[in-house]
């Protein structure tokens, strides 16, 4: 199973925080990311997504459905990321638009190293894969794709 985890790009701060928008940098980023999925995502892709508005506009990107799913919003624990996936026996492949710190730490629990969280930077994809559906401990990471590695990405930061 493939199981990649997307940032959401950069937001405005404010209040409340499930209203929070993508700034016009982080419209960008979402975009850029956007792109490289399409070319790239495993295809079956199922997508679900934070109720935040933030990852809502990032995930809208793709300009593809989405679910959307309360369980996995802000604060969410990495289990309900988990059991929204599917992970290790989903059908399909999944995409997960959520928050930091539930992706990295959906990530290193999958990868076997629970407690430290991965740091995954605003915009980036994380993707993991199980190679077998019958070896639940078989996690290995793909690859991380930060948007500021993107051709053309405006910035480092």
């Amino acid at each position: 199973m493939d199981l990649l985890l997307w940032r959401h790009a950069e937001a405005a701060d404010g209040r409340p925080d499930l209203e929070r928008a993508l700034t016009p940098r982080g419209r960008e980023q979402a975009r850029r990311m956007a792109r490289w999925l399409a070319r790239r995502a495993p295809p079956g892709l199922r997508v679900i997504v934070s109720p935040a508005r933030r990852a809502q506009e990032t995930a809208a990107a793709l300009g593809t459905a989405f679910e959307t799913l309360a369980d996995i919003g802000p604060d969410a624990p990495a289990a309900a990321l988990v059991a929204a996936a599917g992970w290790p026996d989903a059908a399909r492949p999944v995409l997960i638009v959520g928050h930091q710190p539930t992706l990295g730490e959906t990530a290193a629990m999958l990868l076997g190293t629970p407690g430290r969280g991965l740091p995954v930077r605003k915009g980036a994809v994380v993707w993991i894969r199980s190679p077998r559906r019958a070896v639940r401990d078989a996690a290995r990471l793909v690859l991380v794709m930060e948007p500021a590695m993107l051709e053309g990405a405006p910035d480092r930061a």
